[in-house]
């Protein structure tokens, strides 16, 4: 039997107590389940917690899957390389295959203005999405692709070290939370994702066409930004107006 004594006992018990603290804390928000590592890094990929620049290197000119084929530009993600908040969206659509920029087009607009409702710049958080090249008329990204792509994601978000993650729409939730909940299911409360709160919420190309749902998505932003105050931010952001 190894016995602990000393100074490393007296680690191990404040390791215990910051582990049950970290578990209530987790209970009181609701989560259920708790990641315990982070996915296998892919072949090729650099080393946990790198640089955003050295990830952006790594993806290069990307021929992992399909949809590298009909792409203009690889969309990799764009904001803070430190943000305590990131918004994983699903895929670039035609703007941002244009432009090279997550969340430009008619989505982003709104997206942009849902950020400064929560008295937020594009500049403080960071956007991207789970694929990072445009799928062809901008249909859903299938699992081949996410799997492609799903590394360049988890690199991007060991560089950040976030903690806060939004995650827009029924593809980015599901896959940062391997479920097949739908996001209708999934919204309104938070769950873990190795140790960062991720809240799903509808998409904002969604509400386009649903626009009697943007309130519903601004209640899960007043949860965000509750969350954010909570983290140790000095500004106040829950009495935040309404976007429209």
């Amino acid at each position: 039997m190894i016995e602990i004594a000393g100074p490393e006992i007296d680690e191990l018990r404040e390791l215990i107590g910051q582990t049950r603290a970290h578990v209530r804390r987790q209970q009181r928000l609701g989560v259920e389940r708790l990641y315990v590592a982070w996915p296998e890094r892919a072949e090729g990929l650099p080393e946990p917690s790198p640089t955003l620049t050295k990830v952006r290197e790594t993806v290069g000119e990307c021929t992992r899957c399909k949809l590298h084929k009909d792409r203009k530009h690889i969309v990799f993600g764009i904001g803070n390389p430190k943000a305590w908040l990131v918004f994983v969206g699903e895929a670039p659509g035609a703007d941002e295959d244009e432009q090279g920029e997550p969340f430009v087009g008619r989505a982003g607009q709104l997206l942009t203005r849902i950020i400064e409702a929560m008295k937020l710049t594009r500049e403080q958080v960071y956007i991207c999405n789970i694929v990072k090249c445009r799928p062809p008329a901008n249909r859903n990204p299938e699992p081949d692709e996410i799997a492609a792509c799903e590394p360049f994601l988890v690199a991007q978000l060991q560089a950040i070290r976030p903690k806060l993650i939004c995650a827009l729409g029924t593809f980015a939730a599901q896959t940062l939370l391997r479920t097949r909940e739908p996001i209708s299911k999934l919204r309104g409360r938070f769950h873990d994702y190795h140790g960062i709160l991720v809240l799903p919420t509808f998409h904002p190309a969604y509400l386009l066409r649903n626009p009697h749902e943007k309130k519903t998505v601004w209640e899960d932003m007043k949860l965000l930004m509750r969350e954010y105050e909570q983290l140790g931010n000095t500004r106040p952001l829950a009495s935040a107006p309404e976007f429209s």
